[in-house]
């Protein structure tokens, strides 16, 4: 094929790949938060209503006269120190019940909308949880709200009832789905939760299995560290470039397949409670550890090219993590079961699409003289930081690198540094090959003609800390 062509097709995959990353995923939801209205959330199980009230500082200084001002924390303290006279009041302003029947709310704690410094007559939401008592009955479809926090105190004031998550309906960590404005004058309204709708459950499920690879740095980066070597192929113990792109994207598409495989056999197990889950910190730890393992693989890989196998053994943990996702909701079964397909699915696609979006790249540095020592820092870095994550969850204690790595992996910023390595690889892939800078492939013949030993040998693996030493052969 015509490498032009060839570049091109690589660079295309790469930008359908980001465009649909892009399309599906959207950034997150907007704050709709107005700072001048207060806002009713409400979580609904099959037997369980929770929820929580959310106050503006501003009504909360002109009815409470505080101050709610300076940091996180000292805001926190002044709210922490006034919540019995705050609680106390939104009980008394907030009504909920069916059928004439009013049912008691119990408040517990206070917490911030956001963690940031407020300066005087700044925004910001004070955040009240409760639990509704409903006196050992289901959840009705129809619900009678009453919310008026603040509506006689100040002028010109709304309040807004949402339904934040209703599984057995599809509703999952809705934030901007209004059901009724309480006004002075219309105080009161009845929601209709409607029937079940376990579609909508199921494509709920799939953004949130989606959501949690875009958002969770450990799942991402347990997948690019199974993705740096699936260009390279061990050649008498001695990585060498691939020659095809279908069979490579092939190979790493099925080690992906494998994780998913994995983690949905604990995931579902464990969310339906006939598999108990160990303490979360183990699972976090080992976690951690999976990354760890396959980056060091990676340097010395003692499996050969059983990537498979490293993803399918630590996908039994990455599916534990999972399950805590979905164990604690108070839905029945078949609800669960589609919640989890759902997300199964999600995490499936997400981590395919972050192959197509990383893959090209890695195929076209994978015969330049710098692919190997990237691999090799690359791997080192990823384990580096994983032992890290180790330390942390076993002492639990921060030694200030997740703010790091969250500001790294944060969308649409990830995308956009994918896009430009991209386009940077094409460009010093077609300098190197302009050059004859490009080390040959490993052909068909070459594979076919590999001494039959596996890289578990001692002889080998101590060649394999030498790969430097063969690449003068392949230039």
């Amino acid at each position: 094929m015509n490498p032009h062509r060839q570049l091109r097709r690589y660079c295309l995959l790469a930008l359908i790949a980001v465009v649909a990353w892009g399309a599906i995923l959207p950034p997150g939801v907007a704050d709709a938060h107005r700072d001048d209205e207060s806002y009713l959330y409400l979580d609904i199980g099959d037997a369980s209503l929770s929820g929580r009230v959310e106050m503006p500082y501003p009504d909360l200084r002109t009815v409470f006269d505080l101050e709610l001002a300076g940091s996180a924390d000292d805001v926190l303290a002044e709210l922490e120190q006034n919540s019995a006279d705050i609680q106390a009041y939104a009980a008394s302003e907030t009504t909920i019940g069916a059928g004439g029947q009013v049912w008691d709310l119990t408040f517990d704690g206070v917490e911030l909308l956001e963690e940031d410094d407020v300066g005087e007559n700044g925004f910001g939401y004070a955040i009240f949880p409760f639990v509704v008592d409903l006196d050992g009955g289901d959840v009705p479809r129809l619900v009678d709200v009453t919310f008026t926090p603040f509506l006689d105190e100040i002028s010109d004031r709304n309040n807004i009832t949402l339904v934040s998550n209703d599984w057995q309906r599809g509703v999952i960590e809705e934030e901007t789905n209004e059901l009724f404005i309480h006004t002075l004058d219309a105080p009161s309204g009845t929601i209709d939760l409607g029937d079940s709708d376990q579609w909508r459950n199921f494509t709920s499920s799939i953004d949130l299995g989606v959501d949690h690879i875009r958002t969770g740095p450990d799942h991402i980066f347990f997948v690019l560290v199974l993705l740096l070597p699936s260009v390279l192929v061990l050649i008498a113990s001695a990585w060498r470039p691939v020659d095809r792109f279908g069979s490579s994207l092939l190979r790493v598409v099925i080690v992906a397949t494998m994780f998913t495989v994995a983690h949905s056999i604990t995931f579902t197990l464990a969310g339906l409670d006939i598999l108990p889950l160990p303490p979360s910190k183990l699972v976090e730890t080992l976690i951690a550890l999976s990354i760890a393992a396959a980056a060091l693989h990676n340097l010395r890989p003692i499996l050969g090219h059983r990537e498979w196998a490293i993803a399918f053994g630590f996908g039994l943990f990455h599916g534990m993590g999972f399950a805590g996702l979905v164990q604690e909701l108070d839905i029945d079964r078949s609800t669960q079961l589609i919640s989890l397909l759902g997300r199964n699915v999600g995490i499936e696609f997400g981590q395919i699409v972050i192959i197509a979006i990383t893959f090209p790249t890695l195929f076209l540095l994978r015969r330049t003289l710098v692919f190997l020592p990237l691999m090799r820092l690359a791997s080192a870095a990823l384990a580096a930081l994983s032992l890290t994550w180790v330390y942390e969850r076993v002492w639990e204690t921060e030694v200030g690198i997740n703010d790091l790595i969250d500001r790294i992996v944060l969308w649409p910023r990830s995308l956009y540094s994918m896009v430009v390595v991209t386009v940077i690889a094409a460009i010093y892939y077609a300098i190197e090959r302009s050059n004859d800078r490009l080390l040959p492939t490993a052909s068909a013949h070459d594979q076919s003609h590999e001494p039959a030993r596996d890289a578990t040998d001692v002889d080998d693996v101590d060649d394999v800390d030498d790969v430097d030493a063969a690449e003068p052969a392949l230039a």
